[in-house]
């Protein structure tokens, strides 16, 4: 009959123990790659699974569409997450309400040379077709885009990768367009307070004609939806935003034009004021000499007009030496 010996037990313990750590080293990931391989999306998301465990390729494994219920992702797979509702960019110059922080005005000449601040938003979705969304997410959602506070986020990292995204590949296209159209129209076609400040000679060798600019504001808008859908197209490689609208909601002058414009209207209005007391200095002399006319042929009645004009109380009424005229009281 044989006894373990003291170092053999003392060995085996430690052997026990590394066994039992080793088991649970293991077991640790194994647990949180289980329980965080289950994903679901909300109403307004959608999901591009890509493979993630340290002996899987990094290809997409799968699409989880919007609203979905818990589903298996696999072993530590990575999930982006897109937006699905429909999205909007917003250019304006009211500090804090568009897509950048401050003032945003896209500035483009017009064809006579001015600088115009263009306000508007565009309004997109992304395509949720399962093949389009994997292509997107392997052309944009592998690399990372600098937001304008000079961070780099990829475009399923929250508002700030996805507005990252939009400023560098989406807002050039949006600009070029733009530019594009108001180029086709002169200053005053587009604001006709612009006419005020511009040399009146040339803008009627031109023919200008400041009036009708809501309906250039809305040919500029329509040319440029329908630029804008096959630019996006062929800036992005494919159909990846859809229901495509863009808003131009305002177009304003520079502040050294808009000045002059003021200054002008102002000049304009004393013009138009010191124009109507002369018209009214000319009725009043008109009115004057048509009731002397009327007097020099009724000097009777100029005498009429007089005693009417005398305020009451008066007695007697002097008018020259040859005596005075009793005036009857009441």
């Amino acid at each position: 009959m044989s006894t373990r010996t003291p170092a053999r037990s003392g060995s085996f313990r430690k052997i026990l123990v590394l066994a039992v750590l080793a088991l649970i080293v293991a077991a640790v990931p194994t647990v949180i790659g289980a329980f965080g391989g289950f994903e679901r999306t909300t109403g307004g998301e959608v999901a591009v699974v890509r493979n993630g465990g340290p002996l899987d390729d990094n290809q997409v494994r799968q699409v989880i569409d919007p609203g979905s219920s818990v589903t298996w992702t696999g072993w530590w797979s990575q999930v982006h997450r897109y937006p699905a509702q429909q999205r909007y960019y917003t250019i304006t110059s009211d500090s804090g309400h568009g897509e950048r922080t401050g003032v945003d005005v896209v500035v483009v000449p017009s064809s006579d040379g001015v600088n115009m601040g263009i306000e508007g938003t565009l309004y997109f979705g992304l395509n949720l077709d399962h093949d389009t969304l994997k292509a997107f997410d392997d052309k944009f959602g592998t690399r990372k885009f600098r937001s304008i506070d000079g961070k780099t986020y990829y475009p399923w990292d929250g508002d700030e990768g996805w507005s990252a995204f939009l400023d560098q590949i989406i807002r050039p296209v949006i600009d070029n367009d733009l530019r594009a159209q108001i180029n086709s129209f002169r200053c005053a076609e587009l604001v006709s307070s612009c006419s005020l400040v511009q040399n009146n000679s040339s803008a009627q060798q031109a023919g200008l004609q400041p009036q009708g600019n809501n309906a250039n504001i809305a040919k500029i808008q329509d040319a440029v939806n329908t630029s804008l859908a096959a630019d996006l197209k062929s800036t992005l490689g494919a159909d990846f935003l859809t229901d495509i609208h863009f808003n131009l909601s305002k177009v304003t002058l520079p502040k050294q034009v808009q000045e002059a414009v003021d200054q002008a209207q102002a000049a304009f209005a004393k013009v138009t004021e010191a124009q109507a007391k002369v018209a009214q200095a000319r009725a009043e002399a008109e009115a004057n000499k048509a009731r002397q006319d009327g007097y020099n042929k009724c000097p009777t009645c100029a005498e009429i007009e007089k005693l009417k004009a005398l305020p009451q109380g008066i007695t007697v009424y002097a008018p020259g030496n040859g005596g005075g005229i009793a005036i009857p009281t009441r």
